[in-house]
């Protein structure tokens, strides 16, 4: 690839590179060499050399400058092996982007300066233009010039865990105040979810169109949720960003924490690859999702602190739940815990290659 073509040359040429990747093999529902594996988390807190370069570094200054973003996100690809990268960089990212006032601080999380709880509030959300995140097109570009053949998997938050964030002013365990919006003002509720489905469609084609070779929609609060209000009040943002990026023909993966009620539905706003997390085992979980669609998971992140042996105890009950289904790429139920020995990612993606090679 070379460093002289243009952006949207690069994007093609590393998406053309990585067609034929066991990875997207999998999201495509095809036959692969073996199970293809990526962790969530995988490119942070885990990892000592990570937290050397972070040092000093704040999480969204860290997320602006391309050089960091880069050797952040090549890191697990040198030392695990895995079947593919994810873009390093934070839900809140375009938020920021936009100027809204938050910050992330260390122990808690995002926090909103100034939540938005009436339509006032609203006029803080101003379209994402690709000028507002040129790091990421230029951190994108540096990365798939070395990662060759190895896909990139850009990402964004969906529209409801983003609005919850800037309702609650920060994380919630209730979401008291995004729930009191969504079923007492369920106007202003659909008006701010459809401008965050804009924002966050943005940022996923900005990234597309920089060189990434499939996207992740994280729903990390969709758990919280009933399915019916699922249906009524959230999937039709999240259909609508999922939509937005379908003719880029990048493979769509939608995932959530404690969404085994919602996992039909998170299908139906159209994933390609439906993420499930460590509560249900995957062959129940393509019951429930139903035909046409691979599936992502889904090892519980803890299993990782037990003995090698109960490691691959439980990985071989992972990889039988999937033997029946259209497409498997392997992952944790969640994110890589921050005190996870790297070692023991790595042991585990040797693990999965060899027991699924064909």
């Amino acid at each position: 690839m070379s460093a002289n073509e243009s952006p949207a040359g690069q994007a093609r040429t590393q998406q053309a590179a990585t067609y034929e990747s066991a990875f997207l093999k999998a999201c495509r529902r095809e036959p692969v060499p073996h199970t293809p594996v990526w962790f969530m988390r995988q490119a942070g807190r885990s990892l000592p050399e990570y937290r050397k370069v972070r040092e000093g570094v704040p999480m969204l200054e860290s997320c602006t400058r391309p050089e960091l973003v880069t050797e952040i996100t090549l890191q697990p690809v040198r030392r695990h092996g895995v079947d593919a990268a994810i873009y390093y960089s934070d839900i809140v990212v375009p938020l920021k982007a936009i100027g809204i006032d938050l910050d992330i601080k260390p122990g808690v999380g995002p926090v909103v300066g100034h939540p938005i709880r009436t339509r006032a509030d609203l006029a803080q959300l101003r379209d994402l233009t690709p000028e507002d995140v040129s790091y990421v097109t230029e951190a994108i570009g540096m990365l798939t010039r070395e990662l060759g053949s190895t896909p990139l998997i850009g990402f964004a938050g969906a529209p409801f865990t983003l609005a919850s964030y800037l309702i609650e002013g920060g994380p919630s365990r209730t979401y008291e105040n995004a729930k009191a919006m969504m079923y007492g003002d369920p106007e202003l509720w659909a008006d701010l979810l459809d401008r965050l489905a804009e924002i966050t469609s943005a940022f996923l084609k900005v990234q597309i169109e920089a060189g990434a070779s499939a996207v992740q929609l994280f729903d990390s609060w969709a758990g919280a949720l009933a399915p019916a209000d699922y249906r009524r009040s959230v999937l039709p943002a999240s259909a609508k960003v999922l939509d937005s990026v379908a003719g880029y023909g990048v493979p769509r993966i939608h995932f959530g924490v404690g969404t085994g009620e919602l996992l039909r539905l998170m299908g139906e706003a159209g994933a390609d690859v439906v993420g499930v997390d460590f509560r249900v085992p995957l062959d129940e979980a393509a019951r429930r999702v139903g035909p046409g669609k691979a599936l992502q998971g889904n090892l519980d992140p803890t299993v990782l602190f037990a003995s090698t042996e109960a490691v691959e105890a439980k990985t071989r009950e992972v990889l039988a739940a999937a033997a029946g289904l259209e497409g498997h790429v392997f992952n944790l139920g969640h994110g890589v815990m921050p005190s996870t020995d790297p070692d023991a990612l790595t042991r585990l993606v040797e693990y999965v290659h060899t027991q699924t090679a064909r």
